[in-house]
């Protein structure tokens, strides 16, 4: 079963952010109005701060993924089970801790950017 694409950002300008536990890029207004279709624990479509908490606009390099199970680029990247999508090759932030503990709630692993 195939796993349902993410957003495809509607605009490459200043308002693309990224999401700091995935890297999947969006806009601020996709984020706001449809969360992260891989970290939907965040909630980000209910909470709008939790936009800004959990995305930034500070990233570098973007790629383009299909097939995120066969491309080696996403097992490289560690996105081969995300949804296919929009992705940052590297974020320059770390998710805030209370973001941090919604992970652990959740059983989902967090990997904090290696260059702070």
């Amino acid at each position: 079963m195939a796993i349902a694409p993410a957003q495809i950002p509607t605009s490459f300008g200043h308002e693309l952010r990224a999401c700091l536990r995935c890297r999947l890029v969006k806009t601020y207004d996709q984020f706001r109005e449809s969360g992260c279709e891989n970290c939907q624990f965040f909630k980000m479509e209910e909470d709008h701060e939790r936009v800004v908490e959990c995305t930034t606009p500070n990233f570098n390099g973007i790629i383009s993924v299909m097939d995120p199970t066969r491309s080696w680029a996403a097992r490289w990247l560690r996105i081969g089970k995300f949804a296919p999508g929009v992705y940052t090759l590297a974020v320059s932030e770390a998710l805030p801790e209370e973001m941090q503990a919604i992970c652990e709630d959740e059983r989902v692993q967090y990997m904090p950017p290696k260059r702070l």
